[in-house]
C-alpha cells in the first residue's frame, strides 16, 4: 500500500512541471573540440570516450585559477569549460560561513533546481559549524540561456553537451575547493543531489583534497539513469529513436559514477550513499548494482535509507529525514 500510494504521489509531482520538451537527438561533437562533419560520428565519439576514460585525471583536472571574486555572500570565477552559450561561462556559489574556520562543505544541487533549493541544508551545516558554498550547476539559474524554459543543456539527447556539462560540473566544484583552501578550510566535504550527486561523486574520485563525500540518490550508470528514469523520460524519447541502451551506457561512461569506482579501492576517505526505497527516477536496482560495484573494489561506504522516492524527498517529513542524515554525517566525520 506504501508503494502504491508513493508511486501516485512520485508521478503527481513529476507532473506539476509541464513545460518539458522533446529536444532532436544530436552528437554534439563539436561540444567536445570534435568536428563535427563526421561520416562515421559514433565512431568519433567512441574513440574520445575512451581516450578520455582512460587519461580521466587530465579530462576532469580544471585550469589554474586566481581570478576569483567574492563579495557579500556570492562568488564568482570564469568557468575553466567554455561553452557556447556565454551566460553559462561564469560559475557562481553562494557562501554560508559558520564559527568554524577549518570546515566547509561544497553543496550541489538537483537537476533544474531553483535559487532556493538546498539553502536550507547550507542553513542546516551552519548550525552543526560547518561552512557550506553552495554552487549554481551548468546551465541552471542565471546560467540558463535566454531561450531555455529547464537545464535541458546539463541533461538531453545532445550526447556530446552533456558530457561537456558534467565535465565543466566537476571542473568547477575543484576550482571552487581550491577558493575554500584558500580562505583557510582544511577539512573538505561534498554534497550532491540526483544530477549533483553524480557530479559529487565524479569530482570525489578525481580529488583526494575531499575527506568526506555524501551522495543523496546514488546511481550507476548515467545512461541508464536516463534511460529508465521517471524524469528523463522525455530525454528517452528522443534518444531511443536513434541509439540503444548499451551504446549510450557506453558514450556516457565518461560521466557514470560506475566507470571510476577502481579509483577509490584502498581509500580511507568516508563516503554515505543516500538512497530512496520508492525512487522512480534513480531505480533502487541501480543504485545496488553501484553498491555492488563498490564492495568488489572493497571501497568503503556507508548507506542510508529514506522511506519515499525521489520528487518526495523534497517535502515533508523526508526533507528533514535526509537533512539530518547529511548534517550528522558531516558533524561526524569531517574533522
Amino acid at each position: 500500500m506504501l508503494k502504491r500510494l508513493m508511486t501516485a504521489w512520485e508521478h503527481a509531482l513529476m507532473r506539476r512541471d509541464t513545460n518539458r520538451r522533446v529536444w532532436p537527438f544530436e552528437w554534439g561533437l563539436e561540444h567536445l573540440g570534435l568536428s563535427a562533419q563526421q561520416d562515421a560520428p559514433e565512431q568519433v565519439l567512441q574513440a574520445f570516450v575512451d581516450q578520455a576514460v582512460a587519461s580521466s585525471d587530465a579530462f576532469y583536472q580544471p585550469p589554474h585559477q586566481t581570478d576569483f571574486i567574492y563579495r557579500d555572500g556570492q562568488l564568482t570565477f570564469p568557468s575553466p569549460i567554455q561553452s557556447a552559450y556565454p551566460e553559462n561561462n561564469v560559475a557562481y556559489g553562494q557562501f554560508f560561513p559558520a564559527a568554524s574556520t577549518r570546515r566547509a562543505v561544497i553543496v550541489l544541487p538537483q537537476w533544474n533546481a531553483q535559487s532556493d533549493s538546498h539553502v536550507g541544508l547550507c542553513r542546516l551545516l551552519n548550525y552543526v559549524g560547518i561552512a557550506a558554498l553552495r554552487l549554481t550547476m551548468p546551465y541552471h539559474e542565471h546560467r540558463r540561456p535566454a531561450h531555455l524554459e529547464r537545464a535541458d543543456y546539463m541533461i538531453g539527447p545532445n550526447l556530446g553537451r552533456t558530457i561537456q556539462a558534467c565535465r565543466q560540473a566537476v571542473q568547477e566544484t575543484r576550482l571552487a575547493a581550491t577558493w575554500l583552501q584558500q580562505q583557510g578550510y582544511r577539512a573538505l566535504g561534498l554534497i550532491g543531489t540526483s544530477i549533483g550527486s553524480c557530479i559529487a561523486f565524479l569530482t570525489f574520485a578525481h580529488d583526494e583534497r575531499f575527506q568526506v563525500g555524501v551522495f543523496n540518490h546514488a546511481s550507476s550508470f548515467f545512461a541508464d539513469v536516463v534511460w529508465q528514469g521517471l524524469t528523463t523520460q522525455h530525454v528517452r524519447q528522443s534518444l531511443q529513436q536513434h541509439i540503444s541502451l548499451e551504446q549510450l551506457r557506453r558514450y556516457w561512461s565518461l560521466i557514470s559514477p560506475q566507470t571510476f569506482v577502481p579509483r577509490l579501492q584502498g581509500t580511507t576517505r568516508q563516503s554515505l550513499m543516500i538512497w530512496a526505497r520508492y525512487d522512480l527516477s534513480f531505480p533502487p536496482y541501480l543504485t545496488h548494482l553501484f553498491f555492488d560495484e563498490l564492495r568488489r573494489w572493497n571501497v568503503p561506504f556507508d548507506t542510508a535509507t529514506l522511506p519515499c522516492g525521489h520528487y518526495t524527498t523534497g517535502v515533508t517529513p523526508f526533507k528533514y529525514m535526509d537533512g539530518f542524515l547529511i548534517a550528522r554525517y558531516f558533524r561526524k566525520h569531517l574533522r
